[in-house]
């Protein structure tokens, strides 16, 4: 949200601006929580360093709701009276409004989010608003308002993810004739259906939501109540506030609860594999996009010009998407080194886990975005794949297991079809186009049905074992995601999808 500009309160400023340090001074304590054992006020230079309401404003909502829970809890044990809770629910209620229609001063006097919307509802309710912070810290409100936050954000990005598979699968019957080379150490290996690919990335992210899902069951864990660090003499009642925010667990130590961001790494390193698993298919794309390979012709809508180069057509959003990985992987590392070597409790420096995590769910949201719609657009060049897919030698491991399968030991099959590839490469020809008499020159055991199972198309119908290119198992596989997907779009209750549907 915007900044107040009024002259009269000191707005935000970017760390590193000119105008990051004023004039040397100390600000009036009166707006401090904790100003009453201190004789000084703040020097302009330490709020403008300790200032975290730049960043974490954005919980704004869920520092609301949870305080409204705990208002509610405090209700129900006598702390507060039914008046007293409605007005407090009121004014918070109010405060959201004002955030959210850009009407909030937001001012770094009152450091964080937590304060500032404390000090608007005692300015609203008066007293009544101070006896909210009853039987809390900012210690364990600021873990709460992380969780439910995480939990949210972890919540969009598997909708997200199921898009993308949905989009893959989507693919997969008007893909289904084409045969691509599959590669290893960047070389052509095995032929293998277009759908066993879509489907070997639906795999991947599945195994992402997978790590969402247990990821979510470690975020949602209400730390509410262990107040600084000890907890509190108020007689409080957490399964109260648990039930009231949806928490399936609370936590059992007051001294592990603000000192705890297992659950941010947790959650960073669930977006960092799923980051690396988009920077594959980036870099995949990226290659396959290029004049040399001409696989596919990405949506124009999706690619940038050159300034110089009237001709280029370059995949940029796929650029990006590989290179936002890399500050992703950082901000896994950050998060890590940040909490390496802290005592229990709260220390400052938990402050700055917010801007990692913070960036590394925007990037992923943005990215998965942008990824759905560019499955979805791009175009297979399917003359120019079938046009060099007898590159390669892809049939030679089929024409092995073809050998073995007629008594021949593996690696005895394995130097006769050596020497065969090597022979038409000398030729350059595919082994196909060999005369049987010369298959029979290196191997004698060799007869008419070895053309059966020679080419790309008879090397992936050869294919049995469950799981492999064999069209009969792709089609099953196919099925098997249909079903998953649509499943999927039924338990998140995921507004704007397609179900995707049979063949």
């Amino acid at each position: 949200m915007p900044s107040n500009t009024n002259k009269k309160n000191k707005t935000i400023q970017s760390i590193g601006s000119p105008n990051m340090l004023p004039d040397s001074g100390s600000s009036s304590q009166k707006t401090k929580a904790w100003s009453g054992v201190f004789t000084e006020g703040t020097d302009r230079r330490v709020e403008l360093f300790t200032e975290s309401i730049s960043i974490d404003r954005r919980l704004y909502a869920v520092d609301i709701r949870g305080s409204i829970a705990h208002a509610q809890m405090l209700c129900d044990v006598g702390v507060l009276t039914n008046d007293e809770f409605h007005q407090i629910e009121e004014g918070l209620l109010e405060i959201r409004r004002r955030i959210e229609d850009n009407q909030f001063a937001f001012n770094i006097e009152f450091e964080d989010i937590h304060m500032h919307i404390e000090h608007a509802l005692i300015e609203m309710i008066g007293d009544v608003g101070r006896k909210l912070h009853t039987g809390r810290s900012r210690n364990d409100q600021v873990v709460t308002d992380l969780r439910l936050w995480i939990r949210e954000a972890v919540d969009r990005i598997d909708r997200r993810l199921v898009d993308v598979q949905a989009a893959f699968v989507g693919r997969c019957d008007n893909d289904f004739d084409v045969i691509l080379p599959g590669y290893t150490h960047m070389q052509r290996a095995q032929p293998v259906l277009a759908p066993h690919i879509w489907l070997a990335y639906c795999e991947k992210f599945e195994r992402d939501r997978q790590r969402l899902h247990d990821c979510r069951s470690r975020v949602n864990i209400l730390g509410l109540g262990a107040a600084a660090l000890a907890g509190t003499s108020i007689p409080i009642d957490r399964t109260k506030t648990a039930e009231y925010l949806g928490f399936e667990q609370i936590a059992a130590n007051s001294l592990d609860v603000s000192s705890d961001r297992d659950f941010v790494l947790e959650a960073a390193f669930c977006l960092t594999e799923i980051a690396i698993h988009l920077s594959t298919l980036a870099e995949e794309w990226i290659l396959w996009s290029t004049s040399e390979f001409n696989f596919l012709r990405l949506p124009q809508a999706f690619c940038t010009g050159s300034s110089i180069m009237p001709q280029k057509v370059n995949p940029d959003v796929l650029e990006l998407i590989r290179g936002k990985t890399a500050r992703i992987v950082g901000n896994l590392q950050t998060l890590l080194v940040l909490t390496k070597g802290l005592p229990l409790a709260y220390n400052r420096d938990l402050q700055e886990d917010k801007t990692p995590i913070f960036d590394s769910f925007d990037t992923i949201e943005a990215v998965l975005m942008l990824i759905a719609p560019l499955v979805e657009g791009t175009i297979l060049n399917r003359e120019s794949i079938a046009g060099r897919l007898d590159r390669g030698y892809l049939d030679a491991t089929t024409l092995m297991e073809h050998l073995i399968m007629k008594g021949v030991p593996q690696r005895t099959a394995h130097e006769i079809v050596g020497r065969l590839v090597r022979l038409a490469m000398e030729r350059n020809v595919p082994l196909i186009t060999l005369p049987l008499k010369e298959f029979h020159e290196i191997y004698e055991g060799f007869d008419y049905n070895v053309f059966s199972i020679l080419g790309a198309t008879n090397a992936v119908n050869a294919m049995q074992s469950y799981g492999s290119t064999a069209p009969n198992q792709v089609r099953i596989q196919i099925d098997r995601w249909k079903e998953k997907i649509n499943q999927a779009y039924c338990t998140t209750n995921y507004q704007n999808h397609e179900i995707i549907p049979d063949k």
